[in-house]
C-alpha cells in the first residue's frame, strides 16, 4: 500500500472503527435529502421513493420496501444486541442493569407525558411514542466525537440504556401500532416461531435454515397486521447463542453504512415551505421537540437521581451529575427510531412530514446541548485510564 493511499484511508478506518462514520453518514444523508427535496429536482426525487416495485402480493413503493423490508434487518440486529446483552453483557448482572433499566423507563415516560400535555384533547395523541425513542448510532457517535474526554463507563451506560430503549420501542410498536389482525397469518407466524424455537432448543446451528424460516416469518407477520419489523426481533431471539457475535459482525457495516442511510434518504424527503416552518409552533411539533429536548434528560436524570438518593444504585465510575445530565440530552437524539414511529403514528402525509421535521430539530438541539455538557470544563482533569465497569460499589 502506497504512503499517499495510506494517508487517505487511515482517517476513514479510524472513523469507521470508532462508530463516528455511521452517525456522519446519517447526518449527510439527511442534509442531502432535505436539500434535493427542495431543489429543482425535488419532484423527481419524491417520485423515486413512491415508485412501485415488485409483483402482487408483494408490490410496494420503494419507501415501503425500505421501511417494511430493509429495516427488518436493522431490527434483527437490535434483537441480536438485546440477546447478547442479556446473556453476556451489561444486562446480565441485575444490580448493574438496574440503573440503565430505570433510566430507560424514565426516558420513555417523561417525553410521552410532555407530548400528551401539548396534544391532549386532539386527534394527535396517537403520536405519543415518537419522542420516546433514542437513536443508538447517533447518540454513541456523539460520544465518539468527544473521544477519551468521555469516561468509558458513560459509553457503557448509554449503550445499555439505548438497547433497553430499543426493546421498549419494539414492545410499543407491537402493542400500540398494530393494524387489524389477520388470525390466519398470525397463527402462521406463531407456528414458524415455534419451529425456530424448537431448532434452537435442539441445538441445530445451520443458519441458512433459520434465515429461510425467518423469511416466511417476515411474510406472515407483514400480512398479520403486526408491523413487519417485529419479525426481525423474534428471529434474532431464536438464533443460536454461539452464532450471535458472528452474525452481528457480518451485519453491522451493511446496516450502518447502507440500510440506515437509505432509511434517512427515503424518510427525510420533506418539502420545506413557509407554512411548514410556521407549523413548528403547533402542538404536534412542540410536543415532539420538547419531548426529545426536555423529556429525555428530565426522565433519565430524574430516574437516576431517585435511584441513587434511595441508595439503590450509584453513579457509573468517573461520572458526575453534569455528565449524567449531558448523557440525558444525548439520549434525546431520536432520529431513526423516532422517524420510524412517526411513519406508524399518522396517516396524513403533512403530519408525518411535520413530525419528521420536529424529530430532526429536537435531535439536533439535544445533540448540541449534550455536547456542551459532556465537554470537560477547564478545571476538570481528563481521565487517562479507566476500568470498563458500569456501576461503582456502594
Amino acid at each position: 500500500m502506497s504512503i499517499s493511499f495510506r494517508i487517505i484511508i487511515s482517517p476513514i478506518r479510524e472513523l469507521s472503527d470508532s462508530g463516528k462514520l455511521s452517525g456522519l453518514l446519517l447526518l449527510l444523508a439527511t442534509i442531502f435529502s432535505l436539500a434535493i427535496s427542495n431543489s429543482a429536482w425535488g419532484e423527481s426525487y419524491l417520485r423515486l421513493w413512491e415508485m412501485h416495485v415488485g409483483v402482487a402480493p408483494l408490490e410496494k413503493t420503494v419507501s415501503h420496501w425500505i421501511n417494511d423490508g430493509l429495516m427488518v434487518i436493522f431490527f434483527f440486529l437490535v434483537g441480536l444486541e438485546i440477546k447478547r446483552e442479556v446473556l453476556y453483557g451489561e444486562l446480565t448482572n441485575l444490580r448493574a442493569a438496574l440503573l440503565p433499566v430505570v433510566a430507560a423507563v424514565g426516558g420513555v415516560t417523561a417525553p410521552a407525558l410532555i407530548y400528551l400535555l401539548f396534544t391532549a384533547g386532539t386527534d394527535l395523541t396517537h403520536g405519543w411514542a415518537v419522542p420516546t425513542a433514542t437513536d443508538i448510532a447517533f447518540s454513541l457517535g456523539i460520544l465518539s466525537l468527544l473521544g477519551d474526554r468521555v469516561p468509558f463507563s458513560l459509553r457503557i451506560f448509554l449503550t445499555a440504556l439505548a438497547i433497553i430503549d430499543d426493546l421498549m420501542a419494539v414492545v410499543i410498536i407491537a402493542i400500540f401500532y398494530t393494524a387489524d389482525l389477520n388470525i390466519t397469518y398470525l397463527l402462521g407466524s406463531a407456528g414458524l416461531l415455534a419451529v425456530l424455537i424448537t431448532l434452537n432448543r435442539l441445538r441445530i446451528g445451520w443458519l441458512p435454515l433459520y434465515f429461510l424460516l425467518g423469511l416466511g416469518l417476515w411474510y406472515c407477520v407483514l400480512k398479520s397486521g403486526v408491523h413487519a419489523t417485529i419479525a426481525g426481533v423474534l428471529l434474532a431471539l431464536t438464533i443460536p447463542t454461539d452464532a450471535i457475535e458472528r452474525v452481528e459482525h457480518a451485519l453491522q457495516k451493511p446496516v450502518s453504512y447502507i440500510i440506515l442511510p437509505l432509511f434517512a434518504l427515503a424518510n427525510t424527503a420533506i418539502i420545506l415551505s413557509v407554512d411548514t416552518l410556521r407549523e413548528l409552533s403547533t402542538p404536534l411539533s412542540l410536543g415532539i421537540v420538547l419531548g426529545l429536548l426536555l423529556g429525555k434528560p428530565i426522565g433519565i436524570f430524574g430516574a437516576c437521581w431517585l435511584m441513587i438518593k434511595a441508595g439503590m444504585a450509584s453513579l457509573p465510575a468517573n461520572v458526575n451529575w453534569r455528565r449524567l445530565l449531558g448523557l440525558g440530552f444525548t439520549a434525546g437524539i431520536g432520529f431513526t427510531m423516532a422517524i420510524f414511529i412517526a411513519n406508524l403514528s399518522f396517516s396524513d402525509a403533512s403530519r408525518i412530514d411535520l413530525a419528521k421535521l420536529a424529530v430532526i430539530l429536537g435531535s439536533v438541539l439535544s445533540a448540541l446541548v449534550g455536547i456542551f455538557l459532556l465537554r470537560p470544563r477547564p478545571n476538570m482533569v481528563a481521565a487517562t485510564s479507566e476500568k470498563p465497569e458500569l456501576v461503582k460499589e456502594v
